[in-house]
């Protein structure tokens, strides 16, 4: 861009600016500002009043010294102070020239740049302004707690807050947390506006527990539970999840309110019942592998995810049993009979192949009894009929005499 133009384009945005009625502006105010000219080490800024806003061009200067913006291009600033007619504005106090503004950044609020210098005692040592010291706790690092907070953070420039500011600058204490919180507010307030139960989203492993992972989509931390993350049962979640892992789940259950939101991992998988419905049916039998045992029955997988369950009633072999490892282990392959299936509660009852139940004993001695009847009663009409013949032949052999 030549001269001329860049004097020209000075001019019009000049122009447009000063027919603006003068804007009043807080100390610590943040607003979105267009670049109306550059000159030496001031940036001049539209900021919607009569009065032109300053920045200092170090603020905008890249890693090799290069003055990253141009005439035209929007920045958001925070207000510092008015002085000699002209407004003072900062990106963050810390990068550029504005250390001496520090207090006026803790009293309003501006974030300020700092280096991680070192892990000391309790948190780690930040320089801010090139050359001011400053304390920041562990907790005020990040939003979530990590495992190596000396190798994460050290050597990191970061954006603090100033929580305190004492003894003429001398005690300054910094949070990186403030400022994560006040942008995943801003977040939360957008995605409560697009977020819906159903939904999938996109999001990124932040804390493991042993009942579930918390994944940040974005502004909020939702949770998958330990039952939501596959068809199968999730014994340990680390051997499936890793932090930082990016991660796609269906939303299950929003509440706002209480700012939980319950994801499914596995609901973004193939559900395997839609594979096995049409084989595991009832009566049939399969070969399976116990998978757990528990006081009131034993758990079978018939297949990756579909888990079955023989009452602890059936087991035993007809003999009354206190737990089921009297008979079964863990990982042991037992043969079962379907006795039942309910594909909407997605719920199993099997049986032992040798198992035979009360009923079926029941049916067995009435059969049995009946067959005993049976027998009777031939036995009589056979000594029945051979008592009649010998009466009849005593008689005709006294006839003949």
């Amino acid at each position: 861009m030549n001269q001329e133009s860049t004097e020209q384009s000075f001019a019009d945005l000049f122009q447009e600016s000063s027919s603006k009625a003068l804007r009043r502006l807080e100390p610590g105010q943040k607003i979105t500002a267009t670049i109306v000219g550059l000159g030496g080490n001031s940036v001049f800024l539209d900021v919607g009043g009569k009065n032109e806003g300053i920045l200092d061009t170090s603020e905008l200067m890249n890693k090799e010294g290069e003055l990253s913006a141009a005439i035209g291009d929007k920045v958001d600033v925070y207000f510092l102070k008015s002085t000699g007619g002209a407004q003072i504005f900062t990106i963050k106090l810390g990068s550029g020239k504005n250390a001496a503004h520090l207090e006026e950044a803790w009293r309003n609020g501006i974030p300020v740049e700092g280096l991680v210098k070192e892990e000391i005692k309790g948190g780690f040592d930040i320089t801010i302004g090139g050359s001011v010291r400053a304390f920041c706790p562990y907790s005020q690092m990040g939003l979530h707690r990590v495992d190596d907070a000396g190798a994460e953070y050290t050597g990191r420039h970061m954006t603090f807050l100033i929580t305190r500011f004492e003894e003429n600058g001398r005690n300054i204490v910094v949070s990186a947390r403030a400022l994560l919180e006040q942008e995943r507010e801003r977040q939360k307030e957008a995605l409560q506006e697009s977020l819906q139960e159903g939904a999938t989203v996109h999001g990124t492993i932040s804390s493991i527990r042993d009942f579930g992972a918390f994944v940040d989509i974005g502004g909020v931390d939702g949770l998958i539970p330990i039952s939501e993350i596959g068809w199968s049962r999730v014994e340990d979640i680390k051997e499936h999840l890793t932090m930082g892992q990016e991660v796609t789940a269906v939303i299950k259950k929003l509440d706002w309110k209480a700012e939980r939101i319950t994801l499914s991992l596995k609901e973004t998988l193939p559900n395997p019942w839609d594979e096995v419905r049409e084989r595991i049916t009832e009566g049939s039998v399969h070969a399976g592998t116990v998978a757990r045992l528990t006081t009131f029955g034993a758990f079978v997988t018939l297949a990756p995810g579909i888990d079955g369950l023989i009452h602890i009633s059936k087991l035993g072999g007809g003999r009354r049993i206190n737990h089921p490892r009297e008979v079964l282990e863990e990982g042991q392959e037992i043969e079962v009979k379907v006795e039942g299936v309910n594909n909407e509660t997605r719920k199993i009852s099997l049986a032992p192949i040798d198992y035979v139940g009360n009923e079926s004993k029941e049916t067995e001695e009435k059969d049995e009894y009946k067959k005993f009847i049976s027998e009777k009663k031939s036995e009589r009409k056979q000594e029945s009929v051979g008592s009649l013949g010998a009466l009849l032949q005593e008689k005709l052999k006294n006839r003949l005499k």
